[in-house]
């Protein structure tokens, strides 16, 4: 049943009306409320927060597991060119590097051999060099043939090549005059592995990673999706990260790939959605609960769920035309999604609700 009523100034009934009240019999009690003329005051209107009721994309609600990983787009492992001894380590796991730094010196017996074979190369230059000029002079006078002149410009242009070869390759290695071998950085960010220690001898041929270097400006959720709940994900999703580090913080943003094959052993699809990550609060490896939000293709009546008061195993919400005319509703709610709860039933398209302090309305009119 419906019921219209109004409230006193100051939300509580004037002593007189009480007693008034006191004299009816008890069947016509709830009616009398209602139209005993009361009015809400100033201050309880300025209290009151009024909201309209209105028809919505009906929004829809995932809740995902997952995990932070890197930005596999700019995350790079570092492995060594030669086997030889680290001498010298530079960084440690976690530390952030720019690009160029150095992260290990290696003394190698490649590069001492490379060295070599370029110090060999540019004495076979040289030589070459003498020869040809000793031959095209003698041509000049007659004592060497042209055939002689030719071999010795071969022999030249192979020993410029050899050199040129050798200063390639140690160009490539960043060898310095020491004979050394000295490992960069080959992008700014931070060091997300580690897999040498000081002294350690290796031979490359057998060495994975020695190092990653990982630009954790932004990052990778890569969220877990169970079979039953592929249909309900798909590129341009918005999805709201929260993580155990900071569980009253929410971080925005979107799936931007699905990745369309199930794990074999956990028998879940993988999504990811990209972050910005300022202040690097966001780690790899953190734990992540992912809530994915949609719009279905059909509309309803929606209305602040904090509006909603459940009071004996029913919804009611307060509607208010006026001062004078405040009523308590029934509806039916078809579901609640975040901060919005859609109206199966109850309400019309444009009426006005109470939307803060709405409890104490409700009591008053209903105790």
């Amino acid at each position: 049943m419906i019921r219209f009523a109004t409230l006193a100034t100051s939300l509580a009934l004037p002593l007189a009306l009480a007693l008034a009240g006191c004299s009816k019999s008890e069947e016509t009690d709830a009616p009398q409320k209602a139209e005993a003329g009361f009015s809400m005051s100033d201050q309880m209107l300025r209290e009151l927060k009024i909201d309209t009721v209105r028809r919505e994309p009906v929004r829809d609600e995932l809740n995902l597991s997952g995990q932070i990983a890197t930005d596999g787009d700019k995350t790079v492992k570092v492995y060594p060119l030669v086997g030889g001894v680290v001498e010298q380590l530079s960084v440690e796991l976690g530390d952030h590097v720019t690009k160029g730094q150095v992260l290990a010196v290696i003394k190698s017996g490649e590069i001492a051999d490379l060295q070599n074979q370029n110090s060999t190369a540019g004495t076979d230059l040289d030589i070459a060099r003498k020869n040809l000029s000793v031959l095209e002079d003698q041509y000049k006078s007659g004592l060497a043939s042209e055939r002689d002149v030719t071999l010795a410009r071969q022999e030249l242009r192979k020993a410029q090549s050899n050199v040129g070869k050798t200063n390639k390759q140690l160009g490539v290695y960043g060898v310095s005059a020491d004979g050394t071998y000295t490992l960069r950085a080959p992008i700014s960010g931070f060091i997300t592995e580690k897999n040498v220690t000081d002294h350690m001898q290796f031979n490359a041929d057998n060495v994975g990673n020695l190092f990653t270097v990982s630009n954790l400006d932004d990052v990778w959720i890569m969220a877990n999706v169970f079979e039953s709940d592929i249909s309900k994900v798909r590129e341009g999703y918005q999805a709201d990260v929260t993580t155990l580090s900071y569980p009253d913080k929410q971080f925005q943003g979107r799936i931007d790939k699905v990745f369309n094959v199930l794990d074999p052993e956990s028998k879940v699809m993988k999504v990811r959605v990209k972050l910005n990550n300022p202040g690097y609060q966001l780690k790899p490896e953190m734990y992540a609960q992912i809530k994915v939000l949609n719009t279905e293709n059909q509309q309803m009546l929606a209305v602040p769920a904090k509006c909603v008061v459940f009071d004996k195993d029913r919804n009611f919400v307060m509607v208010f035309r006026d001062r004078h005319h405040v009523e308590t509703r029934e509806v039916k709610i078809a579901k609640t999604v975040g901060d919005v709860s859609y109206v199966q039933s109850g309400l019309k398209d444009g009426e006005h609700i109470i939307a803060q302090n709405q409890l104490l309305v409700y009591d008053e009119l209903n105790d």
